[in-house]
């Protein structure tokens, strides 16, 4: 189904707010272990620096790619993409920070295996809805 004023699928609405509630929530989360108490970042056990703090700046991107799906502008599917493909290679550099010796906690290969599905999915149904690549404008250039 879509809505008949914007031709935007159901879908997206859901997938927007999805989009900007998991950016609300990890601008959070990650704000507080970057910039929170000694003993917040403590409790967190062998943290990944570069995990988290990619995570912590493409919570921005999750924002912004959310509003773009909830306005349904071709430039959010482009952005969701971006999303996807930075998030799985900072997915694949944890796994050789991993495989040589370095620290890090379980919950990490859960947490970014999640993270990669998540926007994989939105990238590839935004992109297929939106036409990432057709020359015909959806609303926006």
């Amino acid at each position: 189904m879509t809505d008949r004023v914007s031709g935007r699928p159901r879908w997206a609405i859901a997938v927007g707010i999805f989009a900007v509630a998991f950016g609300i929530i990890t601008v959070f989360e990650g704000g507080r272990m970057l910039f929170g108490r000694p003993e917040i970042r403590a409790a967190a056990g062998n943290i990944v620096p570069f995990v988290l703090w990619f995570n912590f700046i493409a919570a921005f991107g999750y924002l912004m790619a959310g509003l773009g799906l909830l306005l349904w502008k071709r430039w959010a599917a482009h952005l969701s993409t971006g999303i996807a493909v930075t998030t799985l290679a900072v997915f694949i550099a944890f796994g050789v920070h991993v495989a040589l010796g370095g620290a890090f906690e379980a919950r990490t290969v859960g947490a970014m295996t999640l993270r990669s599905m998540v926007w994989i999915a939105i990238a590839l149904s935004a992109c297929r809805a939106l036409g990432c690549f057709a020359a015909t404008a959806h609303g926006d250039a």
